[in-house]
């Protein structure tokens, strides 16, 4: 299981200069003018993650599969977006098909480079895009709420549920607030997503910084920091014009490079890792001869429902679980090393997989 996190922001932000590299292509052309991204680019990445090579090498297994993820270029937002001004109608269409948003603010100085807003300030322009998916989604309740009301008169409990849900939206809305804020109890969470409000997605601020701020920040970003803090939501300060270089580059080219910028690591990874972290997920691994794999799952699933997400059938005919910390398959060199060790376990449907468990499932065809 990965996610579709769409890429969104103001136009010449930096949106399709990150995707580049998120891709490590050039599918996403990137222009000095509004709406140069005229369809969303889709495209698939792998997650970083340095436990898995070491599994594939201590099994021996042919490859190495990494879990992924996409992401969604969706082209540049502006005022009048909610009206359906610009490209606008297509665009907020996008963002209710991903499950998290990742907000490319622009936290740089450029003369080079137009600002679509005639000055710098990325707290701005997150007011002026959650405005408007906080107008488009007001709009869409109250039309919502209209169809309701023969459902209503006749009893349905669904459409009773819907009204609740709704107008509790509507009602943070109208009071400044995005949906995400509402509070959500754990039966109520699935009618929730499949209302699809566009301000319910969960937010990442993504600060765009210049090159010699890629490591530290700068005064911009640190103004969407707070931000950030104040509304609870997740930040993280790139350097896109850095990382689209640095995915041009082999190996060996980008840690020498990395270095040289005084960089740990790409900043991609630490994009990715934030993601994880906004949607609750963690990965699991299954290892063999012929691969060693990485898997996505929420944070929380059980068994049965981890083993799903290889096949349906692992899931219908499931057994039990055997599995094996990823600490202790490393420490006793692979799974006959931890069993002699007493690391090895057996567990059942309700166990609650961990992060980095490495798991073989056993199953009824």
């Amino acid at each position: 299981m990965g996610f579709r996190m769409g890429i969104v922001g103001l136009p010449n932000v930096g949106k399709s200069t990150l995707f580049n590299a998120l891709t490590r292509t050039a599918a996403a052309q990137a222009a000095n003018f509004p709406f140069c991204t005229i369809e969303p680019n889709v495209g698939d990445v792998a997650v970083p993650d340095s436990r898995l090579p070491r599994l594939a090498e201590i099994a021996k297994s042919k490859q190495g599969i990494p879990t992924r993820m996409t992401f969604v270029d969706i082209a540049g937002l502006g005022r009048g977006a909610s009206k359906g001004e610009g490209l606008g109608n297509q665009f907020l269409a996008n963002i209710r098909e991903v499950d998290a948003i990742a907000h490319v603010l622009r936290c740089f100085e450029d003369d080079d480079v137009t600002h679509v807003e005639g000055k710098i300030d990325p707290v701005a322009d997150a007011e002026t895009i959650e405005t408007e998916l906080m107008i488009a989604d007001m709009d869409s309740i109250e039309k919502r709420l209209a169809n309701l009301s023969r459902k209503l008169r006749g009893g349905d409990k669904e459409a009773v549920e819907q009204n609740r849900l709704l107008r509790r939206a509507l009602e943070t809305l109208e009071a400044g607030r995005p949906a995400r804020t509402v509070e959500i109890e754990a039966e109520e969470r699935k009618s929730w997503r499949m209302l699809q409000l566009l301000t319910a997605k969960p937010v990442l601020y993504v600060c765009n910084v210049e090159e010699a701020a890629a490591g530290t920040g700068n005064a911009l970003s640190e103004k969407v920091a707070a931000m950030a803090a104040d509304q609870g939501a997740a930040h993280v300060v790139i350097s896109a014009q850095i990382e689209e270089e640095i995915s041009q580059l082999d190996a060996e080219e980008a840690a020498l490079f990395l270095s040289e910028m005084g960089l740990e690591e790409p900043g991609l990874d630490r994009l990715i890792r934030a993601g994880y972290d906004l949607l609750g997920l963690h990965t699991y691994f299954t290892v063999g001869p012929k691969e060693a794999r990485a898997w996505t799952i929420p944070v929380g699933t059980l068994a049965q429902q981890a083993a799903g997400v290889i096949h349906g059938d692992f899931e219908r005919g499931f057994i039990r679980a055997e599995t094996v910390a990823y600490d202790d398959y490393i420490a006793h060199d692979g799974e006959a090393g931890a069993k002699e060790a007493g690391k090895f376990r057996v567990e059942g449907k309700t166990y609650e997989v961990r992060d980095g468990d490495v798991l073989h499932f056993l199953f009824n065809a």
